[in-house]
């Protein structure tokens, strides 16, 4: 077989231009070549995590947990922070070049003249590196909506629903329902489906119903009891297995409420459970970018709350831990609503640091501060996120703190400019 290129870099500058849209939803292209290279059940057990928001703390959380039972885990992860490799994970680390290269080659030689985009090229690695490794579980992020994504190819065998807000409208929906409707696609008749949030659209529901689905809702059939800044939180269920609760859980860098959903999953799953294993995968459960506290004379938050939901989780959190000065750097993407996200955080930020970021779908800061306008608001224009941290962290005093949010470019800029971007 002849590899076109010998470098991830190569391959993935070449992916970016390959097909004539960024995103192209639908599966007929890629079922077709996933068909062809017998992917579609990569895992002897499936399940497939949804959002907008939640779903990558989940993914980790269930991740953890499984990996703490001696279980081989394949995860994907949408969008990845500073490497492509971040995005294809197995026993929770990422994979090395030569395995995304090797299935990249591989895909190139299957696919014939079927035009694949970047995401859908990104998905079938993933698909056919977990079945190459012979993963037990493989837990699937789903990037866009849920219905048409690439990683709907495959059957789960536990599908879960972390949240349902307004977010990609222009692809999804404008309201609840319909975004809800999309999301809901990626169940399978009979099998069981998770909902982390308590109140979730009826448009879900109603899709769990048509097609005989179990269904487990937080707030109702299991949830958590404690709060994020103490050092212990419980957890009860009312399902099947098991019917109770775990008492005194570790601390969790991970929001709880997601935790408590991976829990939920995790008990649905065919695989023994221990304890001591179930408080080690919580303990050890963390997602660089998700309320990550970086530590410093002022420390700094990253958080990739890019959407009014996110935004509103963000300011809980940030409340909880202290009422702290803060000061915050926002870079967003052109098709998100800066003074949606604004105004659920106006009451922890003080100070607002205007950026653009490192994407050709960057919200120029004039547009920004635009929309951001507010005669209660301060805010600050810089060139680039990097400087715009650096502004902050001039001003800010011991005891005030620095957060960076509003894209996951965002954050990936501001890590790397904290010595973390690796």
């Amino acid at each position: 077989m002849a590899v076109r290129f010998q470098g991830l870099d190569q391959w993935l500058t070449w992916l970016d231009g390959l097909h004539p849209h960024k995103m192209d939803l639908g599966l007929e292209r890629v079922g077709e070549v996933a068909g062809r290279l017998e992917v579609t059940r990569p895992a002897p057990i499936v399940v497939t995590v949804a959002g907008p928001n939640g779903k990558g703390s989940t993914l980790k959380t269930l991740e953890s947990l499984l990996f703490a039972h001696q279980i081989v885990v394949g995860s994907t992860y949408s969008p990845h922070l500073h490497r492509f490799n971040e995005r294809i994970a197995i026993n929770a680390e990422p994979v090395a070049d030569a395995r995304i290269v090797e299935a990249f080659a591989t895909i190139d030689e299957a696919r014939g003249d079927i035009s694949l985009t970047y995401f859908e090229f990104g998905a079938l690695a993933a698909l056919l590196i977990f079945r190459r490794a012979k993963v037990q579980v493989a837990l699937l992020e789903v990037g866009l909506g849920g219905r048409l994504d690439a990683v709907n190819l495959c059957d789960a065998d536990v599908a879960v629903i972390t949240s349902v807000d307004l977010d990609h409208q222009a692809y999804l929906g404008d309201d609840r329902e319909s975004i809800g409707r999309e999301k809901a696609g990626i169940l399978r008749a009979g099998i069981p489906l998770v909902v982390g949030e308590h109140d979730p659209p009826a448009s879900v529901l109603d899709a769990a119903r048509t097609l005989d689905c179990p269904l487990y809702m937080r707030g109702r059939d299991f949830d958590f009891d404690g709060c994020q800044n103490e050092p212990n939180w419980h957890w009860w269920s009312r399902g099947p297995r098991p019917s109770g609760q775990f008492e005194d859980l570790p601390r969790c860098s991970v929001a709880l409420e997601n935790a408590a959903t991976a829990l939920m999953a995790f008990a649905l799953l065919d695989v023994p459970m221990r304890l001591d294993a179930i408080r080690s995968g919580v303990a050890r459960a963390s997602l660089r970018g998700r309320f990550e506290v970086i530590p410093g004379e002022v420390p700094v938050v990253v958080d990739v709350a890019h959407n009014p939901h996110g935004a509103r989780h963000l300011a809980k959190r940030l409340r909880d831990e202290s009422k702290a000065r803060t000061f915050a750097v926002l870079g967003m993407l052109g098709d998100k609503d800066p003074n949606a996200v604004a105004t659920a955080l106006d009451d922890v930020v003080d100070t607002w640091f205007l950026a653009p970021v490192h994407d050709l779908r960057s919200m120029g800061v004039e547009e920004l501060g635009r929309r951001m306008a507010s005669p209660n608001r301060r805010c600050l224009s810089s060139v680039s996120v990097t400087e715009a941290l650096s502004r902050a962290l001039e001003i800010a005093e011991p005891g005030d703190r620095v957060l960076v949010c509003g894209s996951f470019a965002a954050v990936a800029e501001g890590r790397e400019a904290l010595g973390r971007g690796s």
